[in-house]
């Protein structure tokens, strides 16, 4: 277990670190050098800080831990995705997946899907981290270190790497961790470390409409992506519990003064079921649910889940689905599906070695 007096440096923002620093009789440009050592070089050994003193160094050392994450397994898909498995200082394992966009030469071309608990109290019935249950919250570091981690790890191979997008969709609810998912954020998005841009930022749920809410407040220029997967109250209640407390009204109701607060589109994410949800009846009940806001919806064709009644439906069916919602004047893409042979797909992350082939 982590000692609770130490500061975990990887968590801290440019202020914080500063006054960390000035704790120790550092002037303030110290501080901005240690952090662009943690945040944008993603060292991992206070001896790699070359332009900090030795006293300086040998006394963060003894009040602040550094990382890195414990890598226990990384496996690499057949399309290049690749997924980690970290192990937390108190044993518990998170994973999360590094995404790369063929043909993209920008700086965006890699995209980080970050956990941010360790298993999810949510329990949808296609996800494999909901049939995990929930153990806890992770800390801002411990976000912010799968960023610096895979970094790091692939800098060796790839010299220049950099990520260019992050996505919160890995295991957990991000709105149920919303204090340490912000402070990564800021962190993430601080210019003197990883500098991901803003918009470049994805933040997921399953649709917790008061923090929802808190979000329009915080109005930053993310993108708020939606876990809708059904089109009805019916269907949804039974494959996702949330429904039960936040029904559709209440959800489309939050997201549409999200829009009107912010300005930005809302992605839905709708993973399409055989024979559940894949009808084209459904297809027109969400168009007519969506009519009016200003969104766009990304359909995930499902893989099946061990012990759950779903299945994928045909690449036919999808494509007609997309189709008819873009004939209602709803813009919709059918989604590629990147790392499903190492489970590294969306709701496949259960945090351990043995499962395989879960979820979407």
């Amino acid at each position: 277990m982590a000692d609770c007096s130490r500061k975990d440096i990887r968590g801290l923002t440019l202020d914080e670190t500063k006054e960390l620093l000035a704790s120790a009789g550092e002037k303030g440009y110290r501080g901005e050098q240690v952090f662009r050592w943690v945040q944008k070089e993603a060292v991992v050994r206070w001896q790699e800080m070359s332009n900090i003193g030795e006293k300086a160094r040998a006394w963060l050392a003894e009040r602040a831990d550094l990382g890195p994450l414990k890598l226990q397994e990384e496996l690499v898909s057949k399309d290049g995705t690749r997924k980690y498995r970290w192990e937390l200082d108190d044993g518990r394992c998170v994973e999360s997946v590094l995404l790369h966009h063929d043909g993209d030469e920008t700086r965006s071309r890699y995209t980080v899907c970050l956990s941010t608990q360790v298993g999810c109290p949510m329990g949808c019935t296609f996800c494999a981290t909901g049939k995990m249950g929930f153990q806890r919250d992770l800390s801002a570091g411990e976000i912010v270190a799968q960023v610096l981690d895979v970094t790091r790890l692939r800098r060796k191979d790839t010299p220049g790497f950099k990520v260019g997008n992050v996505v919160y969709m890995g295991m957990g609810e991000p709105l149920l961790n919303l204090p340490a998912v912000l402070k990564s954020i800021k962190i993430l998005n601080d210019r003197l470390g990883q500098n991901i841009g803003i918009r470049r930022i994805t933040v997921s749920t399953c649709g917790l409409v008061p923090q929802i809410d808190e979000l329009a407040r915080q109005n930053l220029g993310l993108v708020l992506a939606v876990s809708l997967h059904a089109p009805n109250n019916e269907l949804r209640n039974r494959i996702m519990p949330v429904n039960r407390k936040y029904p559709l009204e209440a959800l489309i109701h939050a997201c549409r003064r999200y829009v009107e607060r912010t300005g930005r589109r809302i992605t839905f994410e709708y993973a399409l079921i055989k024979d559940f949800n894949d009808d084209m009846e459904h297809a027109r009940q969400l168009a007519r649910l969506l009519r009016g806001l200003k969104a766009n919806v990304n359909i995930i064709p499902l893989n099946p889940v061990p012990g759950a009644p779903f299945s994928r439906p045909n690449t036919v069916k999808a494509n007609g689905f997309a189709g008819l919602l873009r004939e209602m004047g709803i813009e919709a893409v059918v989604r590629g599906e990147k790392g499903a042979d190492i489970a590294a797909a969306c709701g496949q992350l259960a945090g351990r070695s043995e499962v395989r082939g879960l979820a979407f």
